[in-house]
């Protein structure tokens, strides 16, 4: 009897995983609408030759957040209303690359101290995301932050994050949440699981991650 290889056995042999850039041209771009933070285009995509499709999604400023752990190895969440899903759900701080020049590690620094008060001394870069390609061109950084203290100045906090619930919890009880379906927020599922993950290999997370100021993700067309 002849043995056949499982369709994973040759995928494991395949090109190494990187994500490859490599867009294809686009023959005509049409802003359907200017939103308040992102807008909607649609793009005329000459795929190969003799295939040409439109395409819409979100065009989006890009975001970054921010895993704070304490000496107690207890993570900083906050609870904040997200109207899109008529939900308060617990999520790690973030926000939106909305200013111009400013780097995206600065930006993630900025939005922990105005969202929970605290100030980072060491900032890593945990991972990067892009929460969903097939509908939007958002990239999120999310960075590991310790030697977490309080912030000697005050921030007014308006709108959905004037009732903003900062609190420190247990790493342990967090990924518990998650793997239980308590916490959906994804950045914040993906940053719990990428920690955990960290630990989980054996060398100090200082040693596997990438610095705070790597090269952030390429987005062609926009950069």
């Amino acid at each position: 009897m002849t043995q056949h290889s499982a369709p994973w056995e040759h995928a494991q042999a395949g090109p190494s995983l990187r994500d490859l850039p490599g867009q294809r041209p686009v023959a005509a771009r049409t802003v359907l609408h200017e939103g308040m933070v992102w807008d909607l285009v649609r793009d005329t995509v000459d795929f190969a030759e003799g295939v040409r499709f439109d395409r819409e999604y979100v065009w989006h400023t890009g975001a970054v957040a921010v895993l704070a752990v304490d000496d107690a190895d207890r993570v900083l969440m906050i609870r904040q209303y997200r109207h899109p899903v008529g939900h308060s759900l617990w999520e790690i701080p973030a926000g939106l690359l909305d200013l111009d020049g400013e780097a995206p590690h600065l930006a993630a620094a900025r939005e922990l101290a105005e969202e929970t008060g605290y100030v980072p001394e060491r900032m890593q870069t945990l991972l990067d995301l892009r929460p969903s390609p097939g509908g939007l061109d958002e990239v999120i950084r999310v960075y590991l932050a310790s030697g977490v203290r309080a912030s000697d100045e005050e921030f007014e906090r308006t709108d959905e994050e004037a009732e903003l619930v900062p609190h420190w919890v247990p790493l342990a009880d967090a990924v518990t949440a998650v793997l239980e379906g308590r916490i959906t927020n994804g950045t914040t599922v993906s940053a719990l699981l990428a920690l955990q993950a960290v630990r989980s290999g054996g060398a100090p997370a200082q040693e596997r991650l990438r610095a705070a100021d790597a090269p952030f993700m390429a987005r062609p067309g926009r950069d």
